[in-house]
């Protein structure tokens, strides 16, 4: 049995690294959907075992912030943001600085995909309104929206499940990756800056008239409340002993029922493949656990609870999101950390984990999200370019995320 649930695992986790086979309808979510079955079809866990395997904080987590997140969308409450602050901009430098830090701090609070989906159209729309060359400007907001995210247990779906299992206070894990996440903003800063010199010499000034959008105040009036209600509830969660699930579920309740916008409507927006895709890796990961096919990596980890692990999680971050991208590897990563009760290396995989998505296009679905966008536009981001920023990037972020861990560590 030890056997197959190692052969169903393997293939699983190639479906989810070819994305598609040239004979197969696949993609992550049904390669991931496909071993979860297979486990429970071939014995290897029974259906019982399999329910249980699903870690449901995560997922009532994950729902009650996308409840939030698609009313917000629906409000307009991401494009207020994105055109008010980002059209303050006077010059090129200005323009660069003020998109790294609003996608960094919002992706922080807002989850980093959502908010490439809707911030990307505005800052084309701005280089194309200034006569500016829009790369410089994507590929920092698509490295800002990945390093700011590391801010918080909810900037991205692979710190929610490790704020879950680490036990982490929302305000001390948010206290620790501060210096890296910000710090982070700024390595991406100087080195955009670095790379594209000609785009920001000089003082050539910036004349921005962006089309005024219609904003859903009636709806806003709700849900932004509810939104900040929810954020200040996650840092005094530990003093009146409410876990981050039913805050965030609160919330999603609470914005449909006194909300604007129809619930069918925010339900429809709600993505409920994600999900389908967390309960099926935790599936199938939980079929190799059982029958200890992990032992051996957690032995390790034991040995090397110190700055050799802090280093190993980095450089495991750094190859295998870009092979299985950040949320299986995470997933992965689960049972391995978990018997070590150690915080430092639950912070070492959330820092490393989202950093790691700023080496290649295809290290982060944030990536992705702005890529295809640009595409559509007529905009091509060339994968070696993308490869050339975030090669440096990544290896300053990441230093930074190991000496600060190591530092907390001592």
């Amino acid at each position: 049995m030890a056997s197959l649930a190692l052969f169903i695992f393997l293939l699983t986790y190639a479906g989810i690294i070819f994305t598609r086979f040239p004979w197969l309808n696949i993609d992550r979510p049904s390669a991931a959907f496909f071993g979860a079955v297979s486990m429970v079809v071939f014995g290897i866990l029974t259906f019982d075992e399999s329910i249980s395997a699903i870690d449901f904080n995560t997922i009532a987590l994950l729902l009650g912030m996308m409840m939030l997140i698609a009313v917000l969308e629906i409000d307009g409450f991401f494009l207020l943001i994105s055109e008010t602050t980002i059209s303050l901009a006077k010059t090129p430098q200005q323009l660069l600085l003020l998109i790294i830090f609003v996608t960094g701090i919002s992706s922080a609070f807002l989850v980093n995909d959502a908010v490439v989906l809707l911030f990307t159209p505005v800052v084309i729309s701005i280089c194309k309104g200034t006569k500016r060359q829009p790369l410089p400007y994507l590929i920092a907001e698509i490295m800002a929206s990945n390093s700011g995210s590391a801010l918080t247990i909810t900037g991205n779906p692979q710190n929610i499940l490790i704020g879950i299992q680490s036990n982490f206070a929302f305000g001390q894990f948010m206290l620790y990756m501060f210096p890296i996440a910000i710090g982070g903003l700024f390595i991406i800063f100087y080195t955009i800056k670095f790379f594209f010199k000609d785009e920001f010499a000089g003082g050539t000034r910036l004349f921005c008239n962006l089309e005024k959008e219609e904003w859903n105040y009636a709806s806003m009036k709700f849900s932004i409340p509810i939104f900040i209600f929810v954020i200040v509830a996650f840092f005094f969660s530990k003093e009146f002993h409410v876990s981050y699930p039913v805050i965030a579920l609160t919330g999603g309740s609470l914005v449909l029922l006194l909300g604007k916008i129809k619930p069918s409507k925010v339900i429809k927006e709600i993505d409920w493949v994600l999900l389908l895709f967390f309960a099926s890796l935790f599936i199938v990961v939980k079929g190799i656990e059982k029958y200890q096919l992990l032992d051996p990596f957690i032995h390790h980890f034991k040995m090397n609870a110190s700055l050799s692990g802090i280093l190993s999680l980095h450089g495991l971050s750094l190859i295998l999101s870009q092979v299985v991208s950040n949320v299986p590897f995470v997933i992965l990563m689960q049972p391995l950390l978990k018997p070590l009760h150690n915080q430092m290396l639950w912070l070492a995989l959330a820092s490393s984990s989202t950093l790691a998505g700023n080496f290649t296009i295809i290290g982060a679905m944030a990536n992705l999200i702005v890529i295809e966008i640009a595409k559509k536009q007529g905009i091509h981001v060339n994968f070696f370019t993308f490869l050339k920023i975030g090669a440096v990037v990544t290896f300053f972020s990441l230093m930074l995320s190991v000496i600060l861990i190591y530092f907390y560590a001592l």
